[in-house]
């Protein structure tokens, strides 16, 4: 039995056809949203700091609360609708987020296991070759390109010279 499973929830075809079929209706969902910023506009309309939001946030407030102080020359409709974009938009990206972690974490997870087990399959193959068994001086020497050695310290020594 191998040591190196940490991670032994594995994701079956019908947890996998959910979660492409939940990707599938959010990128539906959105394909009305898609915009495509050049890294210059994503400078220039990124500049909404946190700051900036709870200026815009008190506007917002004051609209409500007092909108005969608020300006006439700004379209309110438009503006409560982009607010309540961003609100909505806001809480849907910090549980994307949430979810990618937990996706991101479960990947470094399986990422580790496999090479875990694929050295001790390394060192296996090194014993079989050096066992001289039947066919693993093919598999070393394909594997032995991963592991590159160093410069031992006379080689480096003769080499400054």
């Amino acid at each position: 039995m191998p040591f190196y499973d940490i991670v032994q929830q594995h994701i079956n075809s019908k947890q996998l056809n959910l979660l492409d079929q939940s990707i599938d209706a959010m990128e539906k969902t959105l394909e009305n949203q898609k915009r495509n910023l050049s890294p210059e506009e994503r400078q220039r309309y990124g500049r909404v700091n946190e700051v900036n939001k709870l200026f815009v946030n008190k506007v917002y407030d004051y609209f409500r609360s007092q909108p005969a102080m608020s300006s006439p020359d700004v379209d309110w409709t438009e503006f409560a609708a982009d607010y309540e974009d961003r609100m909505l938009l806001e809480t849907r990206i910090t549980r994307l987020r949430s979810l990618l972690e937990i996706m991101e974490n479960s990947k470094i997870l399986h990422d580790y296991d496999n090479f875990q087990n694929a050295l001790m399959d390394y060192s296996f193959t090194q014993y079989k070759k050096d066992s001289e068994a039947g066919g693993y001086v093919t598999k070393y020497n394909e594997l032995r390109q991963f592991f590159p050695r160093t410069a031992t310290g006379a080689n480096t020594k003769a080499s400054a010279e």
